[in-house]
This record gives C-alpha cells, structure tokens and sequence, in this order.
C-alpha cells in the first residue's frame, strides 16, 4: 500500500519515486517549495534532482522505501499505479500520464499548509519560517519604510527595509526608474548596488 507516483521532466530520462505523499497537492507543494528556495529546477540543471530528492526525503523521514530515483525506461515499467507520473517543466506539472486509464487528482491539503510542513521538516538553518506567512504584494506597491524579505544565498529569506525608489539611474544596465531597493549591501551607498533593487514582480512585505 502507499500513496505513490514518479515525477519526471519532459526528457524522462530519471524519475523520483514517491511512496507517500503522491498526491497533486503534496507534489505541486515540494515543487513550489524547491521554487521559493531558488533551486534550479531538474530540466535545466542536474542539481535540481538533488535538491528535489533533499527536499522530499527530509519530510518523508528516513524510511528507506519512501523515496527513491532510477533511469526512466517507458512510461508502462514506471507506472507506480495511484497517482500516475508527474511530468514537469520548471518547477510546474505540465503533464500527467495514466498508463492505466483516468484518475481523479488529489486535492485534501491546502497549499500554504504543505509549505509549512515542508519546511517545518528540513534543517533549522534552511528553513523559510516567517516568511512564508508574509503577505505576497506588487512590488509596484511596497514604500519607503516597509520591510521586505529578499532571498539570499542557499534559498534563505532575510527582511530588509526598503529605504529607497530608483531616480532613474542605470545601475549595472538596469534602469532604476520607480523599483524600489532595500539597506542590505553597501550601507549608506545601497542605491549603487544592483542586488539591493527588488526585481521581481511581487514581494513578502514583513506586516506592518
């Protein structure tokens, strides 16, 4: 018995096998999960198995059955029955393949609650904790004196304030125009770091 599935890339040429947690729900969280850290995904670089196989294996536990990765042979050999094969691009499902006929997706667990259990289960000093309950804004919309969380390397997230609105400068080719940056390199100069820019389309804002 088990709650199995395999999760491929479009080149199925390996396969993570899941006996527990199988399911959609669970699946597009360890997914979303190893995008929030800033994994490479496994399609781009051989890394992102790695960091894919960590990420579920510290929450399935040390069960010696419960994860395992082989060569992808066909899709009938890898068939695990329950919940199919997962095709993914990125760190998205983009297919699902059913050997055996149709299936009804598993959707019990929200989101947000799998994020949090997935993180609650890998190393202390890895864990995104509080900012995973931050609010997800436009980053059009944060202001001087808000407090953001900025990724930093290993997939970490700290809060920095943001002290500051781009006048228009190009800062290392990047027109500053309106993006706002934060204190968290260069001090008093943070305006003439490009990694203090936010330069993604939202944020976490620390709640005010």
């Amino acid at each position: 018995m088990g709650n199995r599935a395999v999760i491929t890339t479009e080149k199925k040429d390996l396969g993570i096998y899941l006996h527990w947690n199988g399911g959609r729900d669970s699946v597009e969280a360890f997914l979303r999960y190893c995008d929030l850290r800033g994994f490479r995904p496994p399609d781009s670089d051989e890394y992102g198995w790695a960091r894919l196989c960590q990420v579920i294996a510290n929450f399935m536990g040390a069960g010696g059955l419960s994860v395992g990765i082989s060569k992808y042979t066909t899709d009938e050999r890898m068939d695990p029955g329950d919940n199919g094969i997962y095709v993914i691009r990125g760190w998205e499902i983009v297919d699902r393949v059913y050997p055996w006929g149709g299936f009804e997706e598993q959707d019990e667990y929200p989101l947000d609650m799998m994020l949090k259990e997935i993180d609650a289960a890998q190393p202390a000093d890895q864990q995104l904790g509080a900012f995973l309950d931050a609010e997800e804004v436009p980053t059009s919309s944060v202001e001087v004196g808000d407090e953001v969380y900025v990724r930093q390397v290993g997939g970490r997230y700290e809060a920095f304030p943001v002290v500051g609105v781009g006048d228009g400068r190009v800062v290392n080719g990047l027109d500053t125009s309106g993006v706002p940056y934060v204190r968290m390199y260069n001090g008093d100069a943070c305006a003439d770091n490009i990694n203090n820019y936010l330069r993604t389309p939202t944020v976490r804002r620390v709640p005010r």
